[in-house]
C-alpha cells in the first residue's frame, strides 16, 4: 500500500489543526505508519512460514495457526491506520465546500466574501471537526480493544497448546521471533493509547474554549443590558439649584446675625 499518498493527502490537515491535532498527526505518521512500514511488516512478515507444530498430522498446522492468529497483526494495524486517518479527511472535505461556496459568492456579490476565513473552526466545522476526533479516538479504541479480545490480551506465548480437529492429539506449537514481535505489539498498542488520550484533550481544548467563548459574549450582553436600563443620571444638581439648609442647632438670633456679617462681605 502506498502510505506516501495518504501522508500528503492527510498533511493539508495540519494547518486547520489545533496544537493537540499536530501532534497527533506527527504520531499517526512519525510512531506508527513509518514503525508499520519500516520494521512491522518485516518482523511478521514470517509468521505463518515459521509456526511450528510437533506433528507431521496434515492440515493440523493450519488449523491450529488460524486458531492462534485469527487475523494477522500487519492486517489488524492497516486497517486501523486506515480508519483513523479518514475521519480526518471530513474536516478537508468540509473546508473545500466552503472554500467552493466562497467562491461563487465572491462572483455573484462582486468581491464580498461568504467566509472571511473558511478553514476557521466555526459553525459547522467546529462540529465537523469536533465529529472527526470521536470518530478517531473511537476507531483506536474499537481496534485497541479487538486485538485485547483476539489474543486474549497483549501478549504472544512462546509457546501454544492446539487440540483442534485433524490433529491426533494436543500438540505444541512454536511462534517465531516472539519477544520482538511483541515488542512492536506493545510499541503499536501504546502509540494508538497515546493518539486517544490526544484526541481527548483536543476535544477537552475545543469544548472548554467554545464554553469560554459562549460565556465571555453572554457577560457582554448582560453588561450592555444593564447598561441600557440604568442610565446614569446626574449624581448632584447644579449649585445654583441648591437650596441653603437651615442648621437645626442654630438660633434664630444667630442665623440673623450671620446674615448681617454676610451682607457687609458682599458690600465691602
Amino acid at each position: 500500500m502506498n502510505w506516501s499518498g495518504l501522508e500528503n493527502l492527510l498533511s493539508g490537515v495540519n494547518k486547520y489543526s489545533t496544537a493537540f491535532g499536530r501532534i497527533w498527526l506527527s504520531m499517526v505518521f512519525v510512531f506508527r505508519v513509518l514503525v508499520f512500514v519500516v520494521a512491522a511488516q518485516r518482523v511478521w512478515g514470517d509468521e505463518n512460514k515459521d509456526f511450528v507444530c510437533n506433528t507431521r498430522q496434515p492440515g493440523c498446522t493450519n488449523v491450529c495457526y488460524d486458531h492462534i492468529f485469527p487475523i494477522s497483526h500487519i492486517r489488524l494495524w492497516a486497517l486501523q491506520l486506515i480508519f483513523v486517518t479518514c475521519p480526518s479527511l471530513m474536516v478537508m472535505a468540509h473546508v473545500k465546500l466552503r472554500e467552493g461556496k466562497d467562491r461563487k459568492y465572491v462572483e455573484l456579490h462582486q468581491g464580498s466574501h461568504l467566509y472571511a476565513n473558511p478553514g476557521k473552526k466555526r459553525g459547522g466545522l467546529w462540529w465537523t471537526y469536533l465529529l472527526s476526533l470521536i470518530f478517531k479516538a473511537g476507531f483506536d479504541s474499537a481496534f485497541l480493544y479487538i486485538l485485547y479480545r483476539l489474543y486474549h490480551g497483549y501478549d504472544l506465548p512462546r509457546l501454544s497448546k492446539c487440540q483442534l480437529s485433524p490433529c491426533p492429539n494436543t500438540v505444541d506449537c512454536f511462534i517465531s521471533r516472539p519477544t520482538e514481535k511483541k515488542i512492536f505489539m506493545l510499541f503499536m498498542v501504546i502509540s494508538s493509547a497515546v493518539c486517544i488520550l490526544m484526541c481527548i484533550l483536543e476535544m477537552i481544548y475545543l469544548i472548554g474554549k467554545r464554553i469560554m467563548k459562549i460565556l465571555k459574549v453572554r457577560h457582554e450582553n448582560e453588561r450592555l443590558v444593564f447598561a441600557d436600563q440604568h442610565e446614569l443620571s446626574t449624581i448632584a444638581p447644579p449649585r445654583s439649584q441648591c437650596r441653603s439648609r437651615r442648621d437645626p442647632t442654630v438660633t434664630d438670633s444667630e442665623l440673623e446675625l450671620s446674615k448681617r456679617k454676610d451682607a457687609k462681605t458682599t458690600v465691602l
